[in-house]
């Protein structure tokens, strides 16, 4: 779902092999999400190992990250802990439209309809624990940092960035700028060429950065101002927004008032699920955590084959390839000669 901020923020296009030598602290169930709804059979099945247990996310995670590392970007994946209370209406609305996605699933699986069947089963997309867990592990195998935040994965990689910690907060949702993140990279894990749902289109997705800074330079107001125009448009906390109301009005109406308690008496049918102070407050002072190290170490070659190849079907020869080139690339970082030289 996530914030629609698309049509009033500046965004610059970059080229991933520009960004070598960064830092990002990637949205983990973002990501992850990313790739068990893309990456499938034609007719929709994920890929799964011998057991029937669903892969897909864990060839995303380790063929995307390790082609990032390779280009010498160093990730670092912010796993969600606890959803805020305000969220419960958004997690039972995306659970009621998977529901329905699989009802016309199965239709679909009746007809014989593949294109449908793909479509519908990328829409039916759910975590399992084990994935978390999996996940998890093979980044630790890569030698790459993952945080469990306490709350929303997008607050705490935000609040990183804002530490200087990392240098770019990593995820596909706009929410990350309300969250105060001062640089936003979106489609890092999932740039190329993908088909957009229901039509036979194919658009280029590309990598591309927001400063918030310039955001809010350009539309003229403050950082508060832009969660109270969040708000008004609809967050994971409020997904309807004001209804009928889209982002330039609202972006026009908390000019003119200042705020949203302001603007609301000149907004017809103004209402909200929850009181719009205690939504700021959710984005203002999210629950995030000090308490973690962000370390690097070179990754355990024979571990990764044994849990991708062994457990999980991966082509040993390519995941060998993926792991050299990634080894390769942090070589000519710098001069330098080892992941931990590299990333310390």
């Amino acid at each position: 779902m996530g914030l629609n901020l698309r049509d009033l923020v500046p965004k610059t296009v970059v080229d991933l092999k520009d960004l070598g030598g960064k830092s990002v602290a990637i949205d983990a169930f973002n990501a992850i999400y990313q790739f068990l709804s893309i990456i499938r059979q034609p007719d929709g099945t994920p890929l799964m190992d011998g057991t029937g247990k669903v892969t897909s996310h864990l060839s995303g995670l380790f063929y995307r990250t390790s082609n990032l590392v390779e280009m010498g970007i160093k990730p670092i994946y912010v796993f969600d802990g606890a959803p805020p209370e305000f969220k419960r209406e958004t997690i039972e609305r995306r659970h009621a439209i998977k529901v329905e996605a699989q009802v016309h699933y199965e239709k679909a699986v009746a007809k014989g309809d593949a294109p449908k069947m793909r479509m519908f089963a990328q829409a039916t997309t759910t975590m399992k624990e084990y994935m978390k867990t999996d996940s998890q592990r093979l980044l630790e195998l890569m030698g790459l940092p993952w945080i469990q935040a306490p709350s929303e994965g997008e607050a705490q990689a935000a609040h990183m960035t804002r530490k200087g910690e990392t240098d770019y907060c990593g995820s596909q949702d706009y929410d990350s700028l309300l969250f105060g993140a001062p640089l936003l990279l979106r489609n890092v894990t999932i740039s190329g060429r993908r088909k957009l749902p229901s039509k036979s289109v194919y658009v280029d997705i590309v990598p591309e950065t927001i400063s918030l800074n310039d955001a809010l330079k350009r539309m003229g107001i403050t950082y508060e101002q832009l969660i109270d125009v969040g708000i008004l448009i609809g967050t994971d906390f409020n997904p309807d927004g004001i209804k009928g109301l889209g982002p330039k009005t609202a972006l026009k109406l908390i000019k003119q008032h200042g705020t949203l308690e302001n603007a609301v008496p000149h907004i017809k049918n103004a209402e909200f699920p929850h009181p719009p102070e205690q939504i700021r407050e959710i984005f203002l002072h999210p629950p995030v955590t000090d308490n973690y190290k962000i370390e690097w170490h070179e990754p355990n070659t024979e571990g990764i084959v044994d849990f991708l190849v062994r457990e999980k079907d991966f082509s040993e020869d390519r995941v060998r390839r993926s792991i050299e080139k990634m080894q390769a690339g942090t070589q000519k970082q710098k001069g330098k000669t080892t992941l931990e030289k590299w990333f310390g």
